[in-house]
């Protein structure tokens, strides 16, 4: 019998908690169906910093003409970015199954020698141009003479609302899914997108980091002896600013509790040989941590706002327009929620972070949605 071997595809793992627990927790679901499968291995830092400062000025060009934002771009060195990830990439080296490392932009060649007979593209912003050398490469296009691999979908976002492929990558990468057996996203927009734009039908289903019982992640902080934060709210904001630090003061005035952050120092601009520990990122099942540990959470981070959901906490979400909105709608909606969204720190009334939530209602309705999930993949590997 021939084994069932499937690849997967995210953009490269660094130190982005939401990423690196996506591609943890699709990895394991598919394991979790009795497939074999392996992460194809994409090293952020073989991404050179000068092609992210030819992308950063094609942004600029692109906001004078049309006004869309620009991304911000990391330009650490290589030697920097080993020393900040340190954490968060022995987490993915010890429960993350990978391929060998491959070309920034796929080859065919790299991944041939496993004998994939599936490759699943997602989840997370796989589909955002301005976050891969080659998007093409994230619509399969190393497979296009290879017709015995199976190619799907999972949870692929395009990350903001708006269309931001050229004419040309339109065009390629609408031929490209058409090949696809199904195709799935993470948002409603994505879905529309999908339709107008490559005249293809999608399928929403959940994040994967839902798809795995909240026991396991708990698994994952027990094994590491961590300190218990000092506090009962737990502040992941990404985009920090003096009003937001306002507003966590003002809520943990209000709670009567202490504050807490698991994140480092944010202006890589000072960085440097003399505070670069400063910078390092804390280890990912200390992230979790602040979850399970904390009664209440603010964030402005969609994988934030899920692990508020799979923990049962009281939260408040800013939405964060740059990062993409409709990746906090499209969740919050469907989980009636959508109460628990502001859009600027002025929106915020620390009362709504001790009204109860109907836990009830929101995990019927995930469980509905997990289920909905596990049939997509069941039925298209």
């Amino acid at each position: 019998m021939t084994k069932n071997i499937v690849a997967t595809m995210t953009l490269p793992l660094d130190h982005n908690y939401g990423g690196i627990l996506q591609a943890y927790a699709l990895q394991q679901t598919i394991l979790s169906l009795g497939f074999e499968t392996l992460l194809i291995h994409n090293d952020v830092s073989h991404y050179p910093n000068w092609r992210k400062r030819k992308t950063l000025i094609k942004q600029h060009i692109r906001k004078l003409v049309n006004g869309k934002p620009i991304d911000k771009q990391d330009f650490t060195s290589v030697k920097q970015k080993k020393i900040i990830d340190t954490f968060t990439r022995e987490f993915v080296e010890e429960n993350i199954k990978k391929t060998d490392l491959v070309s920034t932009v796929f080859d065919y060649s790299d991944i041939e020698k496993y004998g994939f007979n599936n490759v699943v593209v997602g989840s997370d912003q796989v589909w955002r141009t301005s976050y891969t050398k080659s998007i093409s490469s994230y619509f399969c296009d190393f497979l296009v003479s290879e017709q015995s691999i199976n190619k799907i979908s999972y949870a692929a976002s395009f990350g903001v609302d708006d269309w931001t492929f050229s004419t040309a990558e339109t065009s390629k990468c609408k031929n490209l899914l058409k090949t696809f057996k199904a195709v799935s996203v993470r948002e409603d927009s994505g879905v529309d997108l999908c339709r107008e734009k490559f005249e293809v039908e999608a399928k929403r289903v959940l994040d994967p980091t839902f798809l795995v019982p909240k026991e396991k992640y708990i698994e994952l902080v027990n094994k590491k002896n961590l300190p218990t934060p000092d506090g009962k709210l737990f502040c992941y904001v990404l985009d920090r600013s003096e009003d937001k630090q306002q507003m966590e003061r003002k809520a943990a005035t209000f709670l009567n509790t202490k504050l807490f952050h698991v994140m480092p120092r944010k202006d890589m601009e000072n960085l440097n040989s003399n505070n670069i520990e400063e910078f390092i990122f804390p280890p990912v099942e200390h992230w979790l941590q602040g979850f399970m540990h904390a009664d209440y959470v603010i964030t402005d981070s969609f994988h934030g706002t899920v692990f508020s959901i799979l923990f049962k906490k009281n939260f408040i979400a800013i939405g964060n327009k740059r990062r993409g909105l409709s990746r906090f709608t499209s969740i919050l909606k469907q989980f009636d929620l959508m109460d628990r969204l502001i859009l600027e720190p002025e929106e915020f009334h620390e009362e709504k972070l001790v009204e109860e939530i109907d836990w009830d209602s929101v995990y019927a309705k995930l469980d509905l949605a997990k289920k909905d999930a596990l049939a997509f993949l069941k039925a298209n590997m």
